[in-house]
């Protein structure tokens, strides 16, 4: 980053750098690397950590975190995500990512040791609305094709022993790299009320 590089918006830090990024006209592009994924086997543990990953403090008590994703998806398992993340072994991601069978769609993580994943629906969109809400040690992520109506993708305990941060990961498992556009970024300290409806 040169020094006329603007700083990551909501005081996100790099954990894991990306191939490049830009900050332009209020939206994040995020270039991750050839070959980089955030994930754990299911089977035999194998821990992947160098997707690009951005990661800031979060409110006290609950909150609501967002931002409209786009991705291009060009290979297997390229994404653009938002992340809450504990530890190693304590985090989760919500994802636009590209199926084998090259259909975008909606998947999600949770990893508490090992990840367990889930595709929750295709979409025929080039831009998704993601968002992660905490309520007490709940933990909620919805999708949205125009950021009013709310879609349940899963909700979970992350069962973390320490406090989380939120951000947002680029990845390509398998390609040259995934280049993903985050706009609309928000965190706010608000309630989710409504868990089925997203409001």
């Amino acid at each position: 980053m040169n020094d006329e590089t603007p700083p990551l918006p909501l005081a996100l830090e790099w954990v894991t750098a990306p191939a490049s990024w830009s900050l332009e006209d209020d939206v994040l592009t995020v270039t991750s690397g050839a070959r980089t994924d955030l994930f754990t086997d299911p089977l035999d543990g194998t821990r992947r950590q160098d997707a690009a990953l951005a990661l800031t403090v979060p409110p006290d008590g609950d909150w609501q975190w967002s931002a409209r994703v786009r991705a291009g998806l060009r290979d297997a398992w390229d994404a653009g995500a938002l992340v809450v993340h504990a530890d190693v072994d304590h985090w989760a991601k919500l994802t636009f990512e590209r199926a084998p069978d090259g259909t975008p769609g909606v998947f999600s993580v949770v990893t508490r040791g090992r990840s367990d994943d889930a595709i929750a629906a295709p979409v025929a969109v080039d831009a998704l609305w993601l968002r992660i809400s905490r309520t007490g040690e709940r933990f909620a992520f919805h999708s949205s094709e125009d950021g009013k109506r709310w879609s349940l993708v899963r909700q979970f305990a992350l069962g973390a022993p320490g406090p989380v941060r939120v951000g947002l990961a680029a990845q390509s498992p398998v390609g040259e790299g995934c280049r993903a556009g985050f706009d609309d970024l928000r965190l706010v300290p608000t309630t989710l009320e409504h868990l089925f409806d997203g409001r």
